[in-house]
């Protein structure tokens, strides 16, 4: 997993205003912030998918916050899992994303469907000999 998931997370605390999350997703180029306490622990996940909810859903006034939209059922997984396992679980879920996390340091990276992509892009195909 270490070698497949992307390291530079963007974090925020839950207290985090929608339209700063967004100026930062979309300042960074980016498609998913990880919403963590002051710990650095996982508490939710908020993905360009959860803004399209928000503006469909509630039109959000000014100075409202992540923790409202974000996800707190967040599936993780660990350095050391299955790349396998994580993609399942990733299909199964319907994710796009999914933060890797060490019981120590917290968040530490974050898998997505694009990691996934190329990581198997890059992977060799066997000859029909092998």
């Amino acid at each position: 997993m270490a070698r497949v998931m992307s390291p530079d997370v963007v974090t925020v605390p839950p207290d985090t205003l929608v339209e700063d999350a967004a100026s930062q997703m979309l300042e960074r180029s980016i498609s998913s912030l990880v919403v963590v306490d002051e710990a650095g622990h996982l508490e939710g996940i908020l993905t360009t998918t959860d803004f399209v909810d928000i503006v469909a859903r509630s039109q959000p006034k000014a100075e409202t916050t992540v923790e409202r939209y974000m996800t707190t059922d967040v599936a993780t997984t660990t350095a050391q899992a299955s790349i396998v396992d994580a993609a399942n679980e990733m299909v199964e879920r319907g994710f796009h994303h999914m933060p890797v996390v060490d019981d120590e340091a917290g968040v530490i990276g974050m898998l997505s469907t694009a990691d996934l992509t190329g990581y198997i892009s890059s992977v060799d195909r066997p000859s029909p000999s092998e």
